[in-house]
């Protein structure tokens, strides 16, 4: 089945992509891949892309990075609109482990209905960044999901097709025939550029999944991605792969955390399971709503919490 697509809305412009693990693993292969000029041109990036959060000892869970501990990293993909702080399109809470090298990726659905932090309502959960950005996004999904949240990468998704581009593309095992927005993607391996794997991540009109489709589409983009960055061969592009982290990248990971995460936790991007948080749909005075059961929260929260050690 084929969708047509000649003009794409303003709501369809959004990126809902996931590429910000991608980056992460991109930032901290270039910190040990190469000598010297690279070391200064990675940490001159890390001085624009570095934003602690606004939280007390307290509420900052402590792990040893050196020790392998696993721990926990929120994704943000945000649609950067002029005039307002804009708010996520795509959120991902990662859990990453050495002891049995793996990596969980939860997929929150942007619409999830919950307590918003800060404010006596419940609403969409990314709609938590508007009230306060990443520091309430945080403390929103660390209260539903019950579970903490040691470290964010945001990612102003505008930059999407630039990083994409290079990595000189992505190649993806697609399984849904589709038209969309003037490209043809057929069943089988496709070597995807910036703007195609933008494309490619958008459609779900016609997807059979939904929702549920594109994100799995968009995640396969996140592997891909990950695949081309860890390729030593990738760095010989670096500067514009810096150039297009440092404009679009948001992060309390520190050049050091990012070495340690090198050394100690790169094996788990070999064995990744993707979670969807699952639930369903409901409209209230026309406004859409993505309704997840208790038991779905509490079991989703459980298994995070077994990934993570926590008692």
């Amino acid at each position: 089945m084929k969708e047509k697509h000649t003009s794409p809305s303003p709501k369809k412009r959004k990126l809902g992509f996931k590429i910000t693990l991608g980056i992460i693993f991109l930032l901290i292969l270039g910190a040990g891949a190469y000598g010297f000029s690279v070391y200064n041109s990675v940490t001159g990036t890390l001085e624009k892309t570095h934003e602690p959060l606004k939280r007390t000892e307290a509420e900052q869970r402590v792990v040893d990075l050196s020790e392998g501990d696993p721990i926990s990293i929120l994704l943000l993909g945000v649609d950067q609109r002029e005039g307002d702080r804009g708010r996520p399109d795509s959120l991902i809470l990662l859990t990453a482990n050495p002891t049995d090298q793996s990596i969980k990726m939860v997929s929150i659905p942007r619409d999830t209905y919950t307590d918003m932090i800060g404010k006596e309502a419940k609403d969409k959960i990314n709609h938590s960044y508007t009230y306060g950005g990443v520091d309430i996004t945080i403390k929103t999904i660390e209260n539903f999901l019950d579970v903490p949240i040691d470290y964010y990468v945001e990612v102003d998704m505008n930059g999407f097709k630039d990083l994409i581009d290079a990595v000189d593309g992505v190649t993806v095992d697609n399984t849904l025939d589709f038209f969309y927005d003037g490209t043809d993607f057929p069943i089988g391996e496709l070597k995807l550029n910036g703007e195609e794997a933008l494309k490619y991540s958008r459609m779900r009109s016609l997807d059979p999944q939904g929702d549920f489709g594109r994100q799995e589409r968009q995640r396969k983009i996140i592997q891909a991605f990950i695949k081309e960055a860890v390729h030593i061969e990738t760095l010989t592009n670096y500067g514009s792969i810096l150039d297009v982290i440092g404009d679009n990248v948001k992060t309390n990971l520190t050049f050091d955390d990012m070495k340690e995460i090198r050394a100690n936790y790169s094996e788990t991007r070999h064995n990744m399971e993707q979670i969807q948080i699952n639930g369903e749909g409901k409209e209230e005075e026309g406004v859409y709503y993505y309704i997840v059961p208790e038991e779905e929260r509490v079991k989703q929260s459980e298994t995070l919490k077994k990934h993570l050690d926590i008692e």
